[in-house]
């Protein structure tokens, strides 16, 4: 599967596209920053929209494998919203848009250029 920062739920494996609702945030447990973007989109998630998911729990884990990504450093946070799953600086920005403002205007980080979102997301992740 070509890794790619944001595709269709549908390349998943039926089995893991029935367990995997439709608007969830699969973050590192481990990882500090991303722990702390948990926290925060937990606090402000007010609809309760998102279902956030353990990317070292057995359905981030199977998440993470069906879109060859490492299981052993879990490199990005996915976001999953609408059937898309979202990854790097598109998986924030994704999640920006979704709570209030005024943090529903990071959201458009994502319509940076490719070649300027990855190295910032790796640098600052």
């Amino acid at each position: 599967m070509i890794n790619r920062n944001s595709q269709p739920v549908s390349v998943l494996p039926a089995d893991l596209r029935r367990d995997l609702r439709s608007d969830s945030i699969v973050f590192d447990g481990e990882c500090v920053l991303c722990s702390g973007f948990f926290r925060f989109m937990l606090r402000r998630d007010r609809k309760h929209r998102f279902r956030f998911v353990l990317a070292q729990s057995d359905l981030g884990t199977r998440l993470y494998r069906a879109l060859d990504l490492p299981t052993d450093d879990f490199e990005t946070n996915l976001v999953i919203v609408d059937g898309v799953i979202h990854q790097k600086l598109d998986a924030f920005a994704v999640a920006m848009r979704a709570i209030c403002w005024p943090w529903r205007a990071m959201s458009a980080l994502r319509f940076l250029p490719r070649v300027v979102k990855d190295p910032a997301y790796l640098a600052i992740a």
